[in-house]
């Protein structure tokens, strides 16, 4: 079986091996949920994928790899080549409709409760989007939803370098914060002329500055809770 990755988990004591995940791991993937799911306090900051979702990535519209002890999965990573309709991520994040092709999704990422803390997720994130030039299509952006207050996730997509471009109601019903990434690096840096930092309840003041062409680039912990820092360009 060729692999990914192999390395040691520090936390745990084990080692574990990375590689693509196919329709054969279906029914582990949707177990990790489930477990993950289970354990959550509030159930609404994770939007886990559906049968038919897994087996839609899995049938080569995405990529999925996953992370693996000697006797199961304990963590996975999706890419979605998403369908172009009018809930795409891209016309949220601002761009022409020309441009919604050459954007590809960052999907769930899942880390077993009892393997948290060994950096998974952020070495599934860099492992997955070096695979990424494997694909057919060639993408320009990487973009995905992530609830307020899911910090985890919200540290693993500002590592990535990934920004806030809106923050609304999709899918469910649920409020999310929708992150854009150019994955060439070039026309999304430049020099910040303004910076402002905005407690993460206050959903309108965020907005007021997104709708205004503000980007959030980071997340800071203060007096016990969290602020998202916001600059303008």
């Amino acid at each position: 079986m060729e692999y990914l990755f192999q390395g040691f988990l520090e936390k745990n004591k084990e080692s574990y091996t990375v590689r693509l995940l196919n329709k054969e791991d279906i029914d582990q993937l949707q177990e990790l949920q489930e477990l993950v799911v289970l354990g959550l306090k509030e159930k609404s900051i994770l939007q886990p994928l559906t049968y038919e979702e897994l087996g839609y990535i899995l049938d080569g519209n995405g990529l999925m790899i996953g992370a693996f002890t000697e006797y199961r999965l304990i963590a996975f990573r999706a890419l979605l080549i998403p369908p172009i309709d009018e809930e795409h991520l891209g016309l949220d994040a601002g761009l022409p409709e020309e441009e919604l092709e050459d954007v590809i999704y960052q999907e769930i990422s899942t880390v077993h409760p009892d393997y948290r803390g060994n950096r998974l997720q952020q070495t599934l994130a860099h492992l997955i989007m070096e695979e990424l030039g494997s694909l057919e299509c060639s993408f320009t952006y990487a973009a995905c939803t992530v609830a307020p207050f899911n910090i985890p996730s919200l540290k693993d997509k500002f590592s990535q370098g990934m920004e806030i471009a809106a923050l609304k109601i999709k899918y469910a019903g649920q409020l999310r914060y929708i992150f854009i990434k150019r994955l060439d690096g070039r026309g999304t840096r430049g020099e910040i002329y303004e910076l402002e930092r905005v407690p993460m309840e206050d959903t309108a003041g965020q907005q007021a500055l997104l709708g205004e062409g503000w980007r959030g680039i980071s997340m800071e912990e203060e007096k016990g809770g969290y602020v998202v820092v916001y600059v303008k360009r």
